[in-house]
């Protein structure tokens, strides 16, 4: 049995497509490219396949996770290749390493996401996030199956910055672009609570929907307010491979030479 840990995107107009549609597709990639899946018992066997931590609907992401197990071994690298030609652009594979480490799912502690604000000012989210940053606590209400719910948005925000939009961004309307990073806690704060919380506390209303993307999950830097990449401990617990570079045994004198 192997496990393999894939790192995938959501690009472009597939940032529309919910988790259940990635999982449709996902698995008949897997069919398209041959991969020998291992299933679970039972009276309906499916392929093991394990989702982890997926973004809303709507949101794109630079960062998924998924991990499979095989029933034979395959190269990450190949396997990569084969999954990626077999998905439609903008749900791209673009990391696969072998799984040598437990507690995959305990590694993605938080988010680093980027939020482009249309018809909003530099200096205007600037001040925004600084009078979001001196609070202690932000009550945002987000209905849920289970009716409105109220929770902080503030605690879960390891590091909220604004910037200003690239410089050759389409268009000369006003932009702001704002950096966050959000630790996974119970319940989840997510982008659109963050905005409803610069909303409650500065104002700050952008005239059209923002457009949101995840750049990077993992392990949560505190210090620094940064997340590292959650498959570094897997290609660090890998096994090196032999070496082919001969050693002082490798070199003998053939018999019978002077």
């Amino acid at each position: 049995m192997q496990r393999i840990r894939l790192r995938y995107t959501k690009r472009g107009r597939l940032r529309f497509t919910s988790h259940r549609d990635f999982q449709r597709a996902f698995e008949r990639a897997l069919r398209r490219a041959d991969v020998p899946m291992a299933y679970s018992a039972g009276f309906s066997p499916h392929p093991k396949v394990s989702y982890a931590n997926a973004a809303p609907t709507g949101t794109g992401s630079e960062a998924e996770f998924l991990e499979i197990q095989l029933a034979e071994v395959r190269d990450p690298g190949q396997l990569r290749e084969l999954l990626d030609e077999s998905l439609p652009d903008g749900l791209d594979i673009t990391d696969a390493v072998e799984a040598h480490t437990s507690s995959f799912a305990d590694r993605l502690q938080a988010s680093l996401w980027e939020l482009r604000l249309d018809g909003v000012e530099p200096a205007d989210a600037e001040r925004a996030v600084a009078a979001f940053l001196a609070e202690e606590t932000v009550e945002v209400q987000r209905r849920t199956k289970n009716g409105l719910r109220t929770f902080d948005a503030r605690g879960a925000v390891a590091r909220l910055e604004a910037l200003d939009a690239p410089a050759d961004r389409p268009g000369d309307g006003a932009c702001a672009i704002l950096r966050l990073v959000v630790r996974h806690l119970t319940p989840a704060v997510r982008p659109d609570d963050v905005l409803s919380g610069l909303r409650a506390t500065a104002d700050l209303a952008p005239p059209v929907p923002a457009a949101v993307t995840r750049l990077a999950q993992g392990l949560l830097d505190e210090e620094s307010g940064t997340v590292t990449d959650p498959l570094a401990p897997d290609r660090d617990a890998a096994p090196a491979a032999p070496s082919t570079a001969a050693g002082p045994s490798a070199a003998k004198v053939p018999e019978g030479s002077a």
